[in-house]
């Protein structure tokens, strides 16, 4: 009977495979840490460089004094008021349109010597109630002495401003026509027919003589969302 080889002498393809593979792993982490070792001193020279050029440039230079700011002033700007020019245009336009001098209110007016208005379908007693000062007069507006343009733009701005703010019952000076040619009344006839033609407008009398008489007119305005300063 051969004798049995000594276990540690025994060697098979499979153990000669894993030794070949450690040889290469460790060849593999050698050149590893070589490579590190090699990026370790080029960084290491690279800081001493920066170091050298740092403090080479600090010596050239050297002491350095900050330069003295002056304080700056702090400027504001102000914005001019935004102008609402188309919307002036637009309202102009409207006025333009809404008052003509070519419209004849006799057709609409109530014929005695105070020549009244009231506006179809509102009670005549309203008008009666205006002559007796039933309401208080809580605006006016003098157009006397204006050129008839100006009174015109005049009347209906100030007709519809009042009738922003709820008021009611206005009073609208023309005068009596004693300075112009021929002393007749000439914006007396114009204020009626401007008033006729504006919708916020449903009545209208010759003022009660300590109120104007003869050159003024009272005019009441339908009501407004805005509530009423006073109420009949």
């Amino acid at each position: 009977m051969p004798d049995a080889v000594p276990p540690s002498t025994e060697f098979t393809g499979k153990s000669i495979s894993g030794l070949a593979g450690l040889g290469t792993l460790r060849d593999t982490l050698k050149a590893e840490a070589e490579r590190r070792r090699r990026i370790e001193i080029a960084s290491k020279q690279a800081s001493r460089e920066a170091a050298a050029d740092t403090e080479l440039f600090h010596h050239e230079i050297g002491a350095v004094t900050p330069l003295g700011a002056k304080p700056r002033a702090t400027l504001t700007r102000t914005l001019p008021v935004p102008l609402p020019f188309q919307t002036r245009l637009d309202e102009e336009a409207v006025l333009n349109e809404a008052i003509s001098d070519e419209f004849d209110p006799e057709m609409l007016l109530d014929t005695d010597e105070s020549l009244f208005y009231c506006r179809p379908g509102i009670n005549q007693e309203i008008v009666r109630k205006l002559r007796r000062g039933a309401w208080i007069v809580q605006a006016q507006i003098d157009l006397h002495g204006m050129r008839r343009e100006e009174a015109r733009e005049a009347l209906a701005e100030f007709v519809r401003d009042a009738s922003k703010r709820g008021l009611r019952c206005l009073r609208v000076i023309h005068g009596k026509g004693l300075g112009s040619i021929g002393k007749e009344p000439v914006l007396k006839g114009k204020v009626r027919a401007w008033l006729v033609q504006k919708e916020e407008v449903i009545a209208f009398c010759q003022a009660r003589p300590h109120d104007g008489g003869a050159g003024a007119v009272l005019v009441l305005l339908q009501p407004s969302t805005v509530a009423s300063h006073s109420k009949p």
